[in-house]
C-alpha cells in the first residue's frame, strides 16, 4: 500500500481541533472585533520537545488552528471545500521570541493586514495569557484556491464581502513590527 492510499484509504490525515465543527459565517453588519480572538491553547504535554518548551513546528501549529477558526468565520469549513474550494497558505514567516512551557495557556490573536479578491494577508499574534509577554508571531499569505483546476480562483462574492467586512474592521490597526520582514544575515559593513 502506498502513502497516499493509506490516506485515501483512512478518510483523512491530520486532524485538527475544529475538524467538523462546521462554519458560522458573520452575518453583515455583525460586530467584528480588532484583531479577532479565535482560539487561546494550553501547551499539551505533546508541544514540548527535549529542550523543555514548545517545539517550534507546534508554534506553526497553534497558528494553523487560529487560521482554521478564522476560516470558518468567514465561511469555509469541510463543506465548502467539499465542493472543490479552499484557501493554500502560500508563505509563512515565524519569529519565535519566548519560550511556552507545559501548561501555558497562550492568548492568541489574528489582524487581517490585507486582501484582495484571491490572496489574504494575516498576523497572528502569541501571548502568555498570564504574563502578557509575547511569545511568537506568525504572518502568512494565503490564496483562494479551485483545488479539482489546481490554480488560484478569485473567492466568491459572499466570501469575499465577509474578508472584505474583517479587513475593514482591522483597518486601523497598527501594522506589526514583525510583519513583511524578511530572513537575512545582516553585517558589519566593515
Amino acid at each position: 500500500m502506498t502513502p497516499q492510499s493509506d490516506f485515501e484509504e483512512s478518510g483523512h490525515g491530520l486532524r485538527t481541533p475544529l475538524e467538523g465543527v462546521a462554519a458560522k459565517p458573520l452575518t453583515p453588519g455583525e460586530p467584528i472585533a480588532a484583531p479577532l480572538h479565535l482560539i487561546s491553547p494550553t501547551v499539551p504535554r505533546e508541544w514540548v520537545d527535549y529542550n523543555g518548551h514548545m517545539s517550534e513546528s507546534c508554534y506553526l501549529l497553534a497558528f494553523g488552528d487560529q487560521s482554521d477558526a478564522f476560516f470558518r468565520m468567514i465561511g469555509i469549513d469541510e463543506a465548502y471545500r467539499a465542493v472543490g474550494y479552499s484557501l493554500f497558505t502560500v508563505q509563512t514567516m515565524i519569529f519565535n521570541l519566548a519560550e511556552a512551557h507545559l501548561g501555558d495557556r497562550l492568548d492568541m490573536s489574528l489582524q487581517l493586514i490585507d486582501a484582495d479578491e484571491k490572496r489574504l494577508h494575516i498576523f497572528h499574534a502569541m501571548h502568555n495569557a498570564e504574563t502578557g509577554e509575547l511569545l511568537a508571531t506568525g504572518e502568512q499569505m494565503l490564496v483562494h484556491v479551485d483545488m479539482a483546476a489546481g490554480r488560484s480562483t478569485p473567492m466568491p462574492a459572499d466570501l469575499n464581502a465577509r474578508v472584505q467586512a474583517v479587513l475593514a474592521a482591522h483597518a486601523d490597526l497598527p501594522r506589526p513590527a514583525q510583519a513583511g520582514r524578511n530572513i537575512a544575515i545582516k553585517r558589519n559593513p566593515n
